[in-house]
């Protein structure tokens, strides 16, 4: 399957538009903090959401709204979110109200979305104001996918966006991606809070069935911190104009639909991970010959989540041990005698463990391959066929700075 990079985002299918301005939740008149994806016609939509108990006000209302299996348009706003408030859903659902009103679309085919800091007090006055001039400023492209991308950030330094085009039945598709988070990331059902358009024609229950598939093997691999946020969300909206037959079963149109959808997850992925609070260094592992596909994604997760490991990143430390460590204490039945561990950058490679002993290196090449900023780990665990990636960062003095004030 060959992919095509474009740019435009979460507007680089065909048939959406976007925006983010300043309305009020955030102090600082500069930052966007609410924004709005808006599709041509209605879609088929599907999401994912946070396994934490405490949930945000608006994912019972995405859950309500997505019963039917359509949506047209995401609202999400940023720096309070709407978690743990005693009006939360009312105001979820009246933020909705003013989304229709505002464009001329049914209530229930707004998707609330919401992110920020948690059991604040929150009115509709920032909503009122906001979504009238976010409709007005919609734009297709680059430009509107990026000023949705800025209006959700909250610690995020850079807004995270990409797009790939593909081919479904011999039609040009094209799927894009906008999405947020830098810490309170261990999703265990999705991510952060992330959205993705596509122009491809996909029914709605294979629509759910592709994001189940794929979130496991990306953004499930995915830890800056081990904690889960509230609000992890994932939104996706299909409205079909590109013009494919419909993918209503499994098949190569699903397949190859569904490795469009895996590609630019992992980009998202390894993007929220390169921008984790504080961080230093993009940390991937990547595992193969694993016995299994659960003991794979287990050991590469296990490994990026290593505090010990996420340190020794940070002070350019080749202390291969504490990888040993991580995947030792992963859960499952699996030998570790054979396993292989080399560290990787752009600046070379340096093989420091084999059949879990020390293997000789220079810890002077080792150190400049610590050095760049994104950082692979490669382990062989030489007992199988299956392999799996993570993502995570390393473990810095600023985490502690950004986390120590994160409401001032």
């Amino acid at each position: 399957m060959e992919f095509k990079e474009v740019t435009g985002g979460v507007c680089a299918a065909k048939g959406f538009q976007a925006a983010g301005v300043h309305c009020g939740f955030r102090a600082n008149p500069n930052k966007k903090d609410l924004a709005l994806i808006v599709a041509d016609v209605r879609c088929t939509a599907a999401g994912m959401y946070t396994s934490n108990k405490v949930k945000g006000a608006p994912i019972t209302v995405d859950k309500a709204h997505l019963t039917d299996g359509h949506a047209q348009a995401i609202l999400v706003n940023s720096g309070n979110a709407n978690t743990c408030a005693a009006n939360g859903i009312d105001l979820a659902n009246e933020c909705c109200r003013l989304a229709a009103g505002a464009l001329g679309l049914k209530e229930e085919d707004i998707l609330p979305s919401s992110t920020g800091v948690i059991g604040q007090p929150m009115t509709i006055d920032p909503f009122a104001k906001g979504i009238p001039e976010a409709a007005a400023q919609l734009a297709g492209g680059e430009a509107g996918s990026t000023a949705a991308a800025q209006a959700i950030m909250t610690t995020d330094t850079y807004p995270k966006q990409y797009a790939l085009q593909f081919t479904l039945g011999g039609k040009t598709c094209t799927l894009g991606a906008i999405g947020k988070g830098s810490g309170m990331i261990a999703p265990n059902l999705a991510t952060l809070l992330t959205f993705y358009t596509t122009d491809a024609a996909i029914s709605a229950e294979m629509l759910d069935k592709a994001i189940h598939q794929v979130v496991p093997a990306t953004y499930n691999q995915l830890s800056v911190d081990l904690d889960t946020s509230t609000n992890d969300t994932l939104l996706i909206l299909a409205n079909g104009l590109a013009g494919n037959e419909p993918v209503t079963a499994e098949g190569e149109d699903y397949d190859n639909f569904v490795a469009a959808l895996t590609a630019i997850a992992e980009h998202m992925a390894a993007l929220h991970a390169s921008d984790g609070e504080g961080a230093s260094h993009l940390i991937t592992c990547q595992v193969s010959h694993a016995k299994d596909k659960a003991t794979a994604r287990a050991i590469a997760k296990s490994v990026v989540c290593s505090n010990l490991f996420k340190a020794a990143v940070f002070g350019r430390d080749a202390n291969w041990g504490r990888i040993l460590c991580a995947i030792g204490y992963t859960p499952g039945d699996f030998s570790i005698d054979k396993v292989c561990v080399w560290l990787s950058s752009a600046a070379g490679e340096v093989y420091v463990c084999e059949n879990a002993a020390y293997h000789p290196y220079s810890e002077e090449d080792a150190a400049k391959v610590l050095a760049e900023h994104d950082v692979l780990v490669k382990v062989d665990m030489g007992t199988g066929d299956a392999s799996a990636k993570a993502w995570g960062c390393d473990l810095t003095y600023d985490y502690v700075k950004i986390n120590g004030d994160y409401r001032t």
